[in-house]
This record gives structure tokens, sequence and C-alpha cells, in this order.
């Protein structure tokens, strides 16, 4: 939670290219990343039924979405300083986190990726009332330019953000 929080503030602050230490660099270009100013993000689907990651726009074409979970990474996160959908995702962020109960843990709610979600879609529902163009692009081609590589032990037991959601705090 302080590593998602953090990466909003000085993402705000900054501006830059955050993606996390465990993923690979393919070797693919990254000028068209940088090049236009605009929020990058990566948009992921999960399925419950099979308990797995599918491919988003696959999983958004065949129209049915019952029992997916479509929502945007915060890795990567690329951005120019001062983004209104950053800023947005880190006053949430602080609402929440100063507001909640002690025992609650819902880091991806709260400061990671549900929550950066939750802030472009209220961003985007403000650019269709002022009728804007977006500022911002969902990354199509992410797992050409980075994998995640090392299967960190802290992903298969409790300290995995996706297992404290469950638990009993």
């Amino acid at each position: 939670m302080r590593a998602d929080y953090f990466r909003l503030c000085y993402i705000l602050q900054n501006g830059g290219f955050y993606v996390d230490a465990d993923d690979e660099y393919l070797g693919h270009g990254l000028d068209e990343l940088l090049s236009d100013g605009r929020l990058k993000l990566q948009a992921l689907c999960y399925d419950i039924s099979t308990q797995s990651m599918v491919d988003p726009y696959e999983a958004g074409r065949d129209g049915e979405d019952q029992g997916r979970i479509f929502y945007v990474n915060n890795n990567p996160l690329i951005a120019p300083a001062g983004h209104p959908i950053i800023a947005r995702a880190l006053e949430r962020a602080t609402g929440m986190v100063l507001s909640r109960e002690e025992g609650t843990r819902d880091i991806q709610s709260l400061t990671g990726p549900g929550n950066l979600t939750v802030s472009l879609v209220e961003h985007v529902l403000d650019l269709c009332d002022r009728d804007e163009e977006a500022d911002f692009h969902l990354l199509t081609t992410w797992d050409a330019i980075a994998v995640s590589k090392w299967p960190l032990m802290y992903r298969s037991d409790e300290r995995n953000w996706r297992n404290w959601v469950h638990s009993n705090g």
C-alpha cells in the first residue's frame, strides 16, 4: 500500500515512468509511450470462473462481461506531472486511507488498481460532460514491451495483497 501511495505522489509531482521491479524489459521501443504527454495505463481483465487473467480486448469484444472484472493496472504508470487522473487517484486514496477502519486491508481498492480504475472512470465521465478529448491512452501491447519474469515468493503467501483482501485482518 505504501508503494502504491508513494507511486501516486511521485508521479503526480514529477511525472515519469513507473514499472514494477519484477518486470523485464523486452527491448521494444519506448518513444511512443513518452511522446504525447498523455497518461498511459494497461487494461486488464480477470475472469472469475477460471480465476485467471484474460485478454481485456478479446473479453470486451465478445460482449459478455458477466463474471469478468475489467480494470486498469497501476503498473506501468506513465504520466506527465500533474495529470488529473493521478491527482484524483491520490486524493481519493488519501481520503479513504484516513477514513478506513484500522483492520481494513483492501489495498487494491484503497491505493491500488481499483482506486486508479475508479479515478479513471470518474475522469472519463467529466471529459464526456465537457465534450473533451481523452488525455490518456490504454496500452494494448504492454506484454510486448515488458513481462513479469520472476515468480516472487510474496505472490503466493500471506503477503500478497490479493490474499489480504480475504483474510480476517
